[in-house]
């Protein structure tokens, strides 16, 4: 994590919590820090601690609703878990109450990591007792976001390393050792693909016949086939 700015930009004194590794204002006067995402474009953007909350609050909104799907993949249709519903919106009130009061970002971290280390464990439990010909799309989406999760530590342990080595070489070398910008690449793929697992779970559950395919042979879609009979 990068000490505070020392440049100014359009949106005026910076007022987030946080301040990530890449060069504020390198690329335009407008955005501070050039990023991918709709609360992370606001928060990079401007790096304004309202911005802040609006990319980091629907981290834990999303992956409540991860939770609840992956753990209601396995009920009738048209049926509301009232108590596991009541649990996660609790959940995610107390978050958002205690963020708001103590704005320490290592809060934020952890609770969030607690939502993802469930949703790991409820996914190894389907790959290994339920649907194990799910491994591969399982520990693909896994595995990106683990990886996209390895490069913003090395982006926050190595930052004035990282700052250093692209004063020296050729801007566009530069760019591929932006690891904060990474991890949102790679972290979108891994959480797109795990809602293809989701999804894959929960209709050939429902006796549909989903299959995976690869639109121009590269970005996997779900298709579904007719319901079976039962």
């Amino acid at each position: 994590m990068a000490p505070a700015a020392d440049r100014e930009g359009y949106w005026g004194p910076t007022t987030s919590t946080l301040d990530w590794c890449e060069e504020n204002y390198s690329v335009t006067w407008y955005i501070a820090e050039f990023l991918v995402g709709m609360g992370s474009w606001c928060f990079h953007m401007t790096l304004k601690y309202e911005m802040q909350l609006l990319d980091e609050l629907p981290m834990i909104y999303s992956c409540c609703i991860f939770v609840y799907c992956m753990f209601e993949c396995f009920k009738i249709k048209n049926s509301v878990n009232y108590h596991l519903l009541f649990t996660l919106v609790l959940f995610s009130l107390i978050v958002t109450t205690v963020y708001l009061k103590v704005k320490e970002p290592i809060f934020h971290q952890v609770m969030y990591g607690m939502l993802v280390f469930t949703l790991v464990l409820r996914s190894i439990y389907i790959v290994t007792w339920v649907y194990p010909w799910l491994r591969g799309l399982g520990y693909t989406s896994l595995g990106i976001f683990l990886l996209g999760f390895l490069f913003w530590n090395i982006d926050n342990i190595f930052c004035d390393s990282l700052r250093n080595f692209r004063k020296k070489v050729p801007p566009i070398i530069g760019i591929t050792t932006q690891f904060h910008a990474w991890w949102h690449i790679l972290t979108g793929l891994g959480s797109y693909l795990h809602i293809l697992f989701s999804l894959y779970t929960r209709t050939l559950y429902l006796r549909y016949r989903p299959k995976v395919k690869f639109l121009f042979g590269i970005w996997p879609v779900i298709l579904f086939e007719p319901l079976r009979k039962h």
